[in-house]
């Protein structure tokens, strides 16, 4: 494990957990990463102003809120007042001196404050007169997601600050965009700013949902009751609030001759980042992560080394984390590393022993995939492949201890043995409990100590 540190902002750390023992002709190399950062945003909110060329300076946050305010947020009449609740909720928990806008969602997108294209400084004041905007929203029209992100990036994109963030909450389906209008929207958006994105109530789409959270490196939830808003919203921008370095990269350095299988954030949910590598020089990478407060995350990082002879060993790979400098002109800033090795060795217990961790997740992600397919296969009608896929899912959420997925699984089938993974699917689901397994399958839980 190495580590890098600058006084006054967060310290990261790198530790690699792999067997590096292959046998004769063993090619795949496999090694959970996990970067902790420490000394941010539960140790008094550092600012970064200031903290050197590698960082951001100005504000430590500017975030956008952006409400769906369409036709159906009216039904019930109760939704809209949630809405406006949460948000006020979110409003009050803005440390003094962070940026923000409120963006009301429809088919088009209206600043619903500040105005005139710009973001406000979190004070008392500037929150009392935000709060008095919200009573101004009310529901009606349609649901184009893609312009509310949009309009969140040119509210957010001149901002001098260390944390770009948006918060979107919506109720509805995207009905009044092309599918291919919110993808460009995506695009553009990835890498300027992060977003959590809720969905409220069940008449929305969970895949539009979480891949809005997914592109933008940001959290999905359901909150299908919406009187559970408020407290969702203020635990989010807590979590917001809590975020001391931006645009953090996990870079991987390769030997000639190795190939990169797959990069995967495994931990606190599963996020494949493999798609969303960017050149960063001779055979080197980096995968983006976003921001980071005082936090741990584990990932998955799957090489293919040249084969070689018994008692070789060789550098699979050089994991590092990197901080652009954020002019584009200087040296990015190394945070810290660790080293991914492969060792070929004729010892068949070596060989043939599979590192804790790297088992751990990679049921994880097993786990997170059956439960998807297992709800397709219910949908589709096909029940013998939905049990089958399900009483995985059950089996495996039994056998790593994550007992939240096994408590939401429990809502869709009836568990028989879960440790051989015997289930009965109900013949009634309640359409929330679907949704919340659906949205919630790629959280998963670290390796038992």
């Amino acid at each position: 494990m190495a580590n890098f540190s600058k006084s006054n902002v967060p310290q990261f750390s790198v530790e690699v957990y792999q067997n590096a023992f292959l046998p004769e002709g063993g090619r795949e190399v496999n090694a959970i990463v996990t970067v902790t950062s420490t000394g941010g945003g539960t140790t008094g909110g550092i600012p970064l102003a200031g903290s050197g060329p590698a960082y951001r300076t100005g504000p430590g946050a500017a975030v956008v809120l952006m409400v769906d305010c369409s036709g159906s947020m009216d039904y019930p009449p109760t939704k809209m007042r949630n809405a406006r609740d949460a948000t006020a909720a979110a409003i009050d928990t803005l440390r003094e001196g962070t940026l923000f806008a409120v963006v009301a969602g429809t088919h088009v997108a209206q600043e619903v404050y500040p105005g005139g294209g710009r973001l406000a400084v979190a004070d008392a004041h500037t929150k009392a007169l935000a709060k008095d905007a919200l009573r101004g929203l009310s529901a009606g029209g349609g649901t184009a997601i893609g312009t509310w992100l949009r309009l969140a990036d040119r509210l957010l994109g001149p901002a001098d600050a260390g944390i770009r963030h948006g918060v979107l909450l919506t109720d509805g389906r995207n009905e009044h965009e092309a599918p291919e209008d919110l993808r460009a929207a995506l695009e553009s958006c990835a890498g300027r700013f992060t977003c959590d994105a809720r969905g409220v109530g069940t008449d929305w789409e969970v895949k539009e949902v979480t891949g809005i959270a997914s592109a933008l490196l940001g959290t999905a939830d359901i909150v299908a009751d919406p009187s559970g808003l408020a407290d969702d919203f203020t635990r989010m921008m807590e979590n917001v609030m809590g975020k001391e370095v931006a645009d953090v990269a996990l870079r991987l350095w390769t030997p000639v001759g190795v190939e990169i299988r797959f990069v995967k954030q495994v931990a606190p949910s599963v996020a494949d980042l493999t798609g969303r590598r960017t050149e960063a020089g001779p055979r080197a990478g980096d995968y983006p992560t976003g921001s980071w407060g005082d936090e741990s995350r584990d990932y998955h990082v799957c090489v293919r080394v040249p084969q070689a002879g018994i008692g070789q060993e060789m550098l699979a790979a050089r994991v590092s984390l990197i901080l652009p400098d954020p002019s584009g002109a200087g040296t990015p800033q190394t945070l810290s590393q660790g080293l991914v090795r492969a060792v070929w060795t004729d010892d068949m217990a070596a060989s043939t022993s599979i590192n804790p961790q790297v088992a751990h997740y990679t049921g994880q992600a097993e786990l997170a995939q059956v439960i998807q397919q297992g709800l397709e296969a219910r949908k589709s009608g096909d029940f013998d492949g939905a049990t089958a896929k399900l009483g995985r899912a059950v089996q495996l959420a039994s056998a790593s201890g994550n007992q939240d997925t096994a408590r939401l699984l429990s809502k869709v089938v009836d568990v028989v043995d879960a440790a051989t993974g015997t289930v009965r699917l109900k013949a009634k689901v309640a359409e929330a409990d679907e949704m919340t397994l659906e949205t919630r399958s790629t959280k998963t839980v670290r390796v038992k100590k």
